[in-house]
C-alpha cells in the first residue's frame, strides 16, 4: 500500500503502524508518532491499521543545548 511518511510517498506492505516502522528501520527506535494529524501513542502502534494513503508523521527526539 501507498502511504506518506513524513510527507514522502512510501510503498509498504506492513498494515499496522508499529508494522510499518519495524519495515522502515524504526523498531527499536524512541519516535513520537502521529497519523492522519493525530498523535498515535507507542501503546497503541499496534492495534492501529494504516489505510491507503495515511499520512504518517514520524519524530525522533534531537539532543543538544
Amino acid at each position: 500500500m501507498r502511504i506518506l511518511v513524513n510527507e514522502e510517498p512510501r510503498d509498504v506492505a506492513a498494515a499496522t503502524l508499529a508494522a510499518v516502522l519495524d519495515e522502515l528501520g524504526y523498531g527499536g527506535a524512541r519516535v513520537a508518532t502521529a497519523v492522519n494529524g493525530d498523535f498515535v501513542p507507542a501503546a497503541r502502534r499496534g492495534a492501529l491499521h494504516l489505510d491507503e494513503g495515511a499520512r504518517v508523521e514520524i519524530l525522533a527526539p534531537m539532543q543538544g543545548g
